[in-house]
């Protein structure tokens, strides 16, 4: 049986990628009580990172945006992971943590991000409005363009 979630991916022609594994000494998410730490997101695509650069040099801020798009997607794969495959045990999407590699003097990592959040609240709805942080750093693992991390309530 489809669930309300994956009947919304669909809708969405959403397909969800593979959740990833680890590039180093951790795990892609925590279950503690109710709450699912993801660890950061970077922009994987098809086992390789897709996006590596700076943001206001290689990638202009809707690009980013579309960046940061890819890391949510790679977040919910996690989650649903984490679940055991049933995205409608989400209760909340309660933070992401984002950062965007850019260059000096860009400012606009907010917008950047807003391509993973406004992908929670497509896909989950109410339950997908978080609190967030949007930085600006010199620099990413692999040189990624945008990593995001989350917070995620289930039942």
């Amino acid at each position: 049986m489809t669930g309300t979630i994956d009947a919304r991916l669909a809708e969405l022609g959403i397909d969800l990628p593979e959740a990833a594994a680890p590039a180093a000494n951790y795990v892609p998410y925590v279950v503690s009580g109710n709450l699912v730490y993801v660890s950061g997101q970077v922009p994987v695509v098809n086992g390789q990172i897709g996006y590596q650069g700076k943001v206001g040099a290689e990638y202009t801020t809707e690009e980013g945006a579309e960046v940061a798009r890819v890391c949510g997607l790679n977040i919910i794969a996690q989650v649903k992971a984490a679940c055991g495959g049933d995205l409608d045990r989400v209760q909340r999407v309660v933070k992401l943590g984002g950062f965007v590699n850019c260059v000096d003097g860009f400012a606009e990592q907010p917008v950047v991000i807003n391509g993973a959040s406004d992908l929670m609240v497509e896909v989950f709805g109410d339950k997908g409005r978080h609190a967030r942080f949007a930085v600006g750093t010199n620099a990413l693992p692999r040189n990624a363009a945008v990593e995001i991390d989350a917070v995620v309530e289930i039942r």
